[in-house]
């Protein structure tokens, strides 16, 4: 298997879900993400003809999109505002950005992940930004420690309301393998020892050039589109199933909560 990292790629995978408790639920359905170098993105997009950078057209990536909702600074600032915040320095390392486009002009991304490295390549942090249906995002900041080898094993206690359908006070373990020729990010979901759902993407790198995309395209048609109608599809499946609805209360006064490594 590579070890480099790549700069650029399209993922092409699966999103599993596995609720456990308070009935079994599960779910599959196919997507691709993007990997995107924040520093050369925009060069990378203005050489594409099936990804492009804005708002409107068949696939696009916007960075206004991510962040802290109308924070007119580049996303590449906020994110160095919230390592160093944590005591992270990247010293000019890469940030790249884990993803799904915008497709016909509709993006939801219920996660999406920021690797941050150091200038010798070596993962510092990761960032995960979380949106909920309720137009609403929030991030999650944990360090790796230095040395640390196979996949990242992170935990974050839940400070941000997603589903309707799942408490708060419960806690976030990450399982992350960084991209390669493939990746994958685990979130486990617990109340305190008792496990509650599993949600997983993993996927194969392709190239991030027009042919790959294009057969994306084709082959997961309306992708985000067909994720937001997959969420409220499963929630009225659950609410048959006796889940009970639980209100929304105010976001979090802080952008980001920190996490632990494991």
């Amino acid at each position: 298997m590579t070890t480099a990292t790549p700069a650029f790629g399209l993922y092409v995978g699966e999103v599993t879900h596995r609720r456990v408790r308070p009935f079994d639920h599960r779910l599959r359905y196919r997507v691709y993400m993007l990997l995107l170098d924040l520093d050369a993105a925009g060069d990378k997009l203005s050489r594409l003809k099936w990804l492009r950078p804005g708002r409107r057209g068949l696939m696009r990536w916007h960075a206004a999109d991510y962040g802290a909702p109308g924070d007119p600074r580049p996303l590449r600032t906020q994110i160095e505002d919230h390592l160093s915040a944590a005591g992270i320095a990247l010293d000019g390392g890469p940030i790249r950005l884990l993803t799904m486009p915008r497709i016909l002009g509709y993006g939801f991304n219920p996660l999406s992940v920021y690797f941050c490295y150091g200038p010798d390549g070596a993962l510092r942090a990761l960032v995960y930004e979380v949106s909920n249906t309720f137009g609403e995002r929030h991030s999650y900041l944990i360090a790796r420690p230095e040395a640390d080898a196979g996949p990242v094993r992170q935990s974050a206690p839940k400070r941000f309301f997603v589903s309707p359908f799942m408490d708060m006070g419960l806690t976030y373990d990450l399982v992350v393998r960084p991209p390669g020729d493939d990746l994958s990010v685990t979130v486990n979901v617990r109340r305190g020892d008792e496990p509650i759902l599993t949600a997983t993407f993993a996927g194969q790198h392709r190239p991030l050039d027009d042919a790959h995309l294009a057969r994306a395209f084709w082959s997961h048609p309306l992708l985000t589109w067909k994720v937001i109608a997959a969420i409220h599809w499963e929630a009225i499946k659950l609410m048959l199933k006796g889940a009970r609805y639980r209100v929304r209360g105010r976001p979090p006064v802080r952008p980001v909560t920190h996490g632990t490594a494991l």
